[in-house]
């Protein structure tokens, strides 16, 4: 079995598929909406002007939630409750930022808890998380306000607990941004997920909310099987907490211990976005949220294009410690992990140095431009090469 193969079984017995190749086939007759290639549907617009468009987005914090049940049955405390919000939040907003929507969002939330097993105070600690981080992104320049939620009692389904959020958002048609304006000789600035920006209590280890069932399972060990509600009675046992670490072991190089690095706060580029979108920003071609699918998520946009990232940021701790533990082969870790930077803008080269790049500084968002649009050599597919100091990667789209 090459390593390849072995990571794809990993997948495959967890439970992950970085690709969802399946819910991709299951969508592909349904209706992509007024831009088939932009970060998300957008349809028409909700108060029949024919000036806008509208925006329905949904997702959360995926299976974070089970790890900071962990860490707060090891510690009683209720901050990692509180943080799953804005992990819930961000995953919703900065998706749709990147189409350029910038005036009005309202957002849901909806949790679905093992009453037997998350408590009242559990409840209310996520709620005040939401309503503690949506003052935050007021604060920070977006307009978002909260519309409620739901909270359900689903222990048959749910072995934990689940939270998640659904935003909608109007813009202007004119201000829309759409990756077909991608142009052979752009550039790509990558916005670094690691460290500590203006806006952060802390410093956050850049992991977002993407990929943590690989690393959970592959970063922590055998004696964390006594947690039965925090993994799926199917997964065959052999592949449940086969890493070499607890959650209180420090993570080299930060001021973080495992636990709280993988409960970092995903990181929102909201100010800088924000900022950004105060002037003129026809400069920018496309922007991209690095989730599912992580470095690979450009292969979904655009046709007929080559990505070449060659001047990425160092790995993040987080990242390397994932890998050591689990063994997951490098080139995989690029399509699950965004391995440094979650957020790319893709612009002229002018535009990225006199603008995106300053801007984002000033936040203390680290920020460069990690790669390039190139031609390919098909029209029909998009390649992507990632040249890393852990070596050079090949991907590819299916036909565009």
């Amino acid at each position: 079995m090459s390593p390849n193969d072995k990571t794809t079984a990993i997948y495959a017995q967890v439970g992950v598929s970085h690709q969802k190749e399946d819910v991709h086939a299951a969508i592909k007759n349904v209706d992509q909406g007024l831009y088939p290639n932009a970060f998300c549907k957008i349809i028409e617009d909700i108060a029949l002007d024919p000036a806008y468009c509208s925006i329905m987005h949904a997702d959360g914090a995926g299976t974070k939630s089970t790890i900071a049940y962990m860490m707060h049955k090891q510690t009683g405390n209720l901050k990692y409750f509180r943080n799953l919000a804005q992990d819930s939040v961000v995953m919703n907003t900065d998706d749709v930022l990147c189409v350029g929507a910038k005036d009005a969002f309202l957002l849901s939330n909806t949790i679905g808890r093992n009453r037997k097993l998350i408590s009242k105070e559990i409840v209310g600690a996520i709620i005040q998380g939401y309503e503690q981080f949506l003052t935050k992104l007021q604060k920070m320049g977006l307009n978002i306000r909260s519309c409620g939620g739901e909270t359900a009692d689903i222990g048959d389904l749910v072995r934990t607990i689940v939270v998640d959020s659904t935003l909608i958002a109007r813009m202007k048609r004119k201000d829309v941004i759409n990756p077909e304006s991608i142009q052979v000789g752009d550039v790509i600035v990558g916005l670094s997920s690691a460290g500590q920006a203006t806006y952060e209590d802390e410093f956050n280890s850049g992991i977002g909310s993407n990929g943590l069932t690989l690393a959970r399972h592959g970063l922590l060990g055998d004696e964390y099987k006594k947690f039965e509600e925090c993994y799926s009675p199917e997964i065959d046992s052999k592949w449940v907490f086969f890493g070499t670490h607890k959650l209180t072991d420090p993570l080299p190089n930060t001021p973080l211990t495992i636990g709280d690095a993988l409960l970092s706060p995903t990181r929102t580029y909201a100010p800088i976005l924000l900022k950004l979108f105060q002037q003129d920003y026809s400069a920018i071609h496309a922007i991209y949220h690095n989730t599912g699918g992580a470095q690979s998520k450009c292969l979904k946009y655009g046709c007929g294009l080559h990505y070449i990232k060659d001047n990425l940021f160092p790995i993040p701790s987080l990242f390397i410690a994932i890998q050591k533990s689990s063994h997951t082969p490098w080139k995989e870790m690029y399509q699950v992990f965004n391995m440094g930077h979650r957020m790319e803008i893709i612009c002229p080269e002018k535009y990225a140095l006199e603008q995106i790049i300053p801007i984002a500084q000033s936040f203390k968002v680290q920020a460069q431009i990690v790669g390039r649009i190139a031609e390919n050599s098909t029209s029909t597919t998009n390649q992507l090469t990632i040249k890393s100091t852990e070596g050079t990667f090949q991907y590819h789209s299916n036909p565009c």
